[in-house]
């Protein structure tokens, strides 16, 4: 019951200048120093030393002081990226827009890197992932390190260009040898999926590793999962609970399910079931459906919250709504037993029926048993056995005692079950 993806693009917003620039940036003054301090980045050549994260901006005093720097250099394109770069991370795009497109077609990578990621995801402007792939193409290849990630994403999701994952392997491992966490963690991420690069458990370890002392959720959560499951390592349930506790405590839904998921179970911490539907919440309040179908299986059972099958009616079906088929399973189980709600066979054979046609194994059975005994159905025996068969076929157990059940010599009863 855990959850891992390859991070969509979080903007950075960081920059690298050509060498040539640096050293005319030495001789600018004391306004565009001024600017530099308060907008660029740690990831720019040059600028290592005082860069900052973009949500480490005080944007008021980086209006000021790059507008002025912007006064005496109007025609610089790195003071326009890293004014753009401000307003950007101010939340006003309507002013960034017009600097970076001036930047961007000066060849700013700081430009080319936050214009590119806006196009591609239609954050501010209309969408257009190709012109936005061709803007973080010529940022990437000019070394820029967040712009070979996101390029790497644009790879992975085929955003733009052809989706081809050896080639987001490879902008994403350019990033994470430059130092880039999201860069790593991605990079980990391939490894452990086997996306454009052999599946190796233990170099995924290692990039997550990096990016996790960065304190990349993203490598905490990667990192953690394989610690829990003990993949390319032995297993440590302990250190994985603690990993995820760091993403969790930054807000990551990954981690807060995750971490949820060994307090539910008391795998590596002692058991809180409270602490759980606390977490599990978190996660559900963020949109993850994994984690809104794990707190439903606390409601429906009371444990660590006060039963409530009308609750866990409603949180299975926004998990289901939300693609999660676990869900779909037991929400079609509470319209079955009229649990949380009248007995609704239509809606018990919908949800049931969805989840059977993604081949949900539990699901598959539980077709079968609503075939079998005619509930809003005609009965019908070889549907059902034809059901059984099919989740029988993925190993699921209780599917073939009960396809043995039926072409044996007596066929009392009948079995379904929910999953968790």
């Amino acid at each position: 019951m855990t959850g891992l993806r390859r991070f969509r693009r979080i903007l950075l917003l960081a920059g690298v200048v050509p060498a040539g620039l640096v050293a005319s940036a030495a001789l600018a003054g004391p306004a565009f120093d001024a600017c530099a301090a308060a907008a660029a980045s740690q990831f720019e050549t040059g600028f290592e030393s005082i860069g900052r994260e973009s949500w480490e901006i005080d944007t008021d005093a980086a209006v000021v002081a790059c507008t002025d720097a912007l006064s005496e250099e109007p025609g610089s394109s790195q003071v326009k990226g890293w004014l753009a770069r401000v307003y950007y991370a101010a939340g006003d795009t309507e002013r960034a827009v017009p600097l970076l497109e001036e930047a961007a077609a000066a060849g700013n990578v700081v430009a080319l890197a936050i214009y590119g990621d806006m196009l591609t995801t239609g954050d501010g402007v209309d969408v257009d992932m190709e012109r936005g792939a061709r803007l973080l193409t010529q940022g990437a290849e000019a070394g820029f390190a967040l712009a070979q990630n996101s390029l790497g994403l644009s790879y992975d999701f085929g955003e733009g260009l052809a989706q081809d994952y050896t080639q987001a392997a490879r902008w994403y491992r350019a990033a994470a040898e430059q130092g880039m966490s999201r860069g790593q963690s991605n990079l980990g991420l391939m490894y452990q999926e086997g996306l454009g690069v052999p599946r190796d458990y233990v170099a995924a370890a290692a990039w997550f590793e990096l990016a996790a002392a960065q304190g990349d959720v993203s490598g905490q959560v990667g990192l953690g999962k394989l610690l829990q499951d003990g993949r390319g390592q032995k297993a440590d349930p302990a250190r994985a609970a603690e990993l995820y506790r760091l993403a969790a405590d930054q807000g990551d839904m990954y981690g807060q399910n995750n971490l949820a998921f060994l307090l539910e179970n008391g795998v590596g911490v002692e058991a809180d079931a409270a602490a759980a539907a606390a977490l599990y919440q978190q996660a559900a309040d963020q949109g993850l459906a994994l984690a809104k179908h794990n707190l439903a299986l606390l409601y429906e059972d009371g444990n660590g919250v006060t039963q409530d099958y009308a609750r866990a009616l409603e949180l299975y079906r926004e998990a289901a709504e939300g693609g999660e088929m676990r869900a779909a399973v037991n929400l079609g189980l509470l319209y079955l037993d009229g649990l949380g709600t009248e007995v609704d066979y239509a809606e018990a054979l919908k949800w049931t029926q969805l989840a059977a046609d993604s081949g949900q194994p539990i699901a598959l059975n539980n077709l079968g048993h609503i075939y079998e005994n005619g509930l809003g159905v005609v009965a019908d025996r070889s549907a059902a056995v034809t059901y059984y068969q099919q989740s029988a076929d993925q190993g699921y157990q209780l599917a073939a005692d009960n396809l043995a059940r039926l072409t044996g010599p007596t066929t009392p009863g009948g079995g379904k079950t929910k999953t968790k």
